[in-house]
């Protein structure tokens, strides 16, 4: 009777990639390191008190905070104001619909805006 092995099988080693191999086929390195488009507007966190905005996107709608920012009503049109920060710059409170609501700094930078 042949003895079993226990441990793992051994991985095979990857062979070495080339240069310019993880690029697609006729694309130059210039092509191929493109960052991704931006998305459209500013952060509403780079607001200054006082600006009047308008809501253009959320960005990561999919994970929790995406959802909990679109359910309090920063949806795309929503028409909101700055209305101050706090001492040490960190959370805002925004005038969104007929309430003012606070964000921190994280929270406000997924959600993209255009000034009115």
């Amino acid at each position: 009777m042949a003895p079993v092995s226990l441990s793992a099988p051994q991985a095979k080693p990857e062979p070495a990639r080339e240069r310019g191999q993880d690029r697609p086929p006729g694309a130059t390195a210039c092509e191929a390191a493109a960052p991704e488009p931006s998305p459209p507007g500013v952060a509403l966190a780079s607001l200054p008190p006082g600006s009047r905005a308008r809501v253009l996107a959320v960005l990561d709608e999919a994970s929790p905070v995406g959802r909990r920012l679109l359910d309090l009503g920063f949806t795309p049109g929503s028409r909101l104001r700055v209305v101050r920060r706090a001492p040490l710059g960190d959370p805002v409170e925004y005038e969104l619909r007929s309430f003012r609501i606070c964000l921190r700094r994280s929270e406000a930078e997924r959600i993209r805006v255009e000034t009115t």
